[in-house]
């Protein structure tokens, strides 16, 4: 064997090996968030197609998560500091904007079905109305 077929089976070595490296850090990232009400945007949508954000709905707390190729991005907004949430349809999917009270960045969701879209809303609503009844009664 001369030194450019050693140099090419390494080559293809390497590649296998970065690839399968590739497909496991794909495959991790596309991991559902734990929880009942998780709701993950449509990898066609802009900013979703190799690490789709999702956004989970609990009695305390709105959770994005956006995965990215080294660690991820949490940002959590209680669900008393929720003053509003805006959904624009478009075309194909909706995008949703929920506003804190306390002048922080609001959580912004791109690439939602319409359906999502409204029952993130419509459990957030919920959620509120219990909250502000007598504090968090758990997932409904």
């Amino acid at each position: 064997m001369t030194d450019t077929h050693a140099l090419l089976y390494w080559l293809i070595g390497a590649i296998v090996i970065l690839g399968a490296a590739f497909g496991a850090v794909i495959a991790a990232r596309g991991r559902r968030m734990p929880g009942d009400h998780v709701f993950r945007a449509s990898r066609w949508s802009r900013g979703n197609h190799l690490f789709p954000a999702q956004v989970a709905v609990n009695a305390t707390e709105v959770v994005q998560y956006v995965p990215g190729w080294i660690g991820k991005r949490e940002h959590t907004i209680h669900m008393a500091h929720v003053s509003s949430v805006d959904i624009s349809t478009n075309l194909f999917f909706s995008n949703v904007v929920i506003e804190t009270s306390g002048g922080s960045d609001p959580v912004r969701c791109h690439g939602h079905r319409k359906h999502d879209a409204l029952e993130m809303k419509r459990l957030i609503n919920e959620f509120q109305s219990a909250y502000y009844k007598g504090g968090p009664r758990g997932n409904v």
